[in-house]
């Protein structure tokens, strides 16, 4: 299933095929084993608190958000065997690919048309 997730600051799509994983396998497995990442893909890690980027083969951009999906950090052109440490308060992390998170700040919001939620248990392509 294809999920937009949308910055309620502009109203834009910060990505329009959102990857959401929830099951601790997926959340572990990640991006791990691609190459690159489209800039119109993220993955949602729900919940995560950090990120470590070991093995990765390509930087991207990290979006810590609390439970309310409002951004607390953003780290950006995350290097492969980095990691990426939480605020506090952090319950998800949307991994993008390098620059798409540009034009999102802390203090945004981002949402989805249909919820998402830590219930499917898995890893939804």
């Amino acid at each position: 299933m294809s999920r937009i997730l949308i910055n309620q600051a502009t109203g834009e799509p910060v990505v329009e095929n959102l990857l959401v994983a929830t099951s601790a396998p997926a959340r572990l497995r990640g991006l791990l084993g691609r190459r690159s990442l489209p800039k119109d893909t993220g993955m949602l890690l729900l919940p995560c608190r950090s990120i470590h980027m070991w093995f990765m083969q390509f930087p991207i951009d990290a979006a810590f958000l609390d439970a309310d999906r409002r951004v607390l950090k953003i780290r950006r052109n995350l290097q492969p065997w980095r990691i990426g440490r939480a605020p506090r308060h952090t319950r998800c992390v949307l991994e993008t690919a390098a620059g798409v998170l540009d034009r999102v700040q802390p203090g945004d919001v981002l949402t989805a048309p249909e919820p998402i939620t830590e219930r499917s248990g898995g890893f939804d392509r």
